[in-house]
């Protein structure tokens, strides 16, 4: 039986593209450079032998602040994240209404589909995430529900726009869900996080939540985590009450992999697959492809294999800034899941 695989997301940034962005290189050099590392992307993806790609965000400041890129109505100022080796981000915060993305992936998705002929699956930020934007003593004129009405609508238009322009997948980046518990233990925040996301996806019919995810991990920016002290066991039962059917867990660089499969088995509903974190995008050794097809073996002791599938545990590159990781590296990584879940396959048959 073939074993799905597919990538998250993002993919370091040519040294070059990350000096202009830093420079504020003038827009048509920048333009330039954007379309080479596209391309190079594209291309390097390719070589891996990857059945599903992506651009590997060259163009987008973040991953979870794409939909600002360019919008007249946010400052600074908002929520604060904390990664453990002291170096924090920081999102901005709504000034007036209304709300409205400013960017949507779908124009992503395009450039690069027009690039290449494999499938190209897209990400998107989650609307838990975007709703941290409102600010906590609320804007004059627009209250904190019309602010969620705009922005739920906002948010199924870039899921939708990406499913209308051919994505092999829509994948909804949730890294925020696991930091709930830290900033709230009882779970409240997640709740409501969990609520929020579903009132999107219930937009969508079951036939279009099959193309639909959700990534989960506990952060990775420069090589550093804000949440991989919140307990996963804590935090998967709410995740699989997310009405989609697949779900990208970083999985490798978990210290108690077991633990995690155990609490796997026990919430994963029948329609659900999961796409367990084979590479740990943190650590700059490449995994073997014997490593890899070790990690699915572990996994179908817990995990049927028809609802099995293989993935990276993390973006390796979220911010446009990061320069942790090594473009080779990270490809060397893909390649080495693609025939690591290959091995599992020969195995397994």
């Amino acid at each position: 039986m073939k074993i799905p695989t597919e990538p998250i997301g993002s993919i370091p940034r040519p040294v070059e593209l990350i000096e202009a962005i830093t420079s504020q290189l003038n827009e048509t050099d920048l333009e330039t450079l954007y379309e080479k590392a596209v391309t190079e992307t594209l291309n390097e993806f390719e070589k891996t032998g990857s059945p599903v790609i992506t651009d590997g965000e060259q163009t987008k400041s973040s991953f979870a602040t794409y939909p600002l890129d360019g919008a007249t109505n946010i400052a600074p100022g908002g929520m604060r994240i904390d990664f453990e080796d002291g170096h924090f981000r920081q999102l901005p915060l709504l000034t007036k209404s209304p709300f409205r993305y400013s960017k949507y992936a779908a124009q992503y998705l395009i450039y690069a589909r027009e690039r290449t002929s494999l499938p190209v699956k897209q990400a998107v930020i989650s609307a838990s995430a975007l709703s941290l934007i409102y600010p906590p003593n609320g804007i004059e004129g627009y209250s904190q529900k019309e602010f969620i009405a705009d922005l739920l609508n906002e948010c199924e238009k870039d899921i939708r726009l990406c499913l209308e322009q051919g994505a092999a997948k829509v994948q909804m980046d949730f890294t925020e869900g696991r930091l709930s518990l830290k900033l709230d233990p009882s779970g409240g925040v997640l709740k409501q996080f969990i609520e929020l996301n579903n009132q999107v996806f219930n937009r969508f019919t079951k036939e279009e939540q099959q193309k639909l995810g959700v990534h989960v991990c506990p952060g990775g920016d420069h090589d550093s985590t804000h949440s991989a002290d919140v307990d996963y066991v804590q935090f998967l039962p709410a995740l699989f009450e997310l009405n989609v059917d697949n779900f990208y867990l970083q999985l490798a660089s978990e210290p108690d992999r077991i633990k995690v499969l155990k609490t796997i088995k026990q919430h994963l509903k029948p329609n659900q697959r999961v796409f367990i974190g084979v590479t740990d995008v943190i650590n700059p050794k490449v995994e073997t492809k014997e490593e890899v097809r070790d990690r699915i073996l572990e996994a179908v002791e817990y995990i049927p294999l028809h609802q099995l599938g293989t993935t990276d545990d993390c973006g390796f590159s979220p911010f446009c800034d990061d320069i942790s990781t090594k473009r080779d590296v990270a490809f060397a990584k893909i390649k080495a899941r693609i025939e690591g879940t290959k091995l599992a396959e020969e195995e397994l048959s």
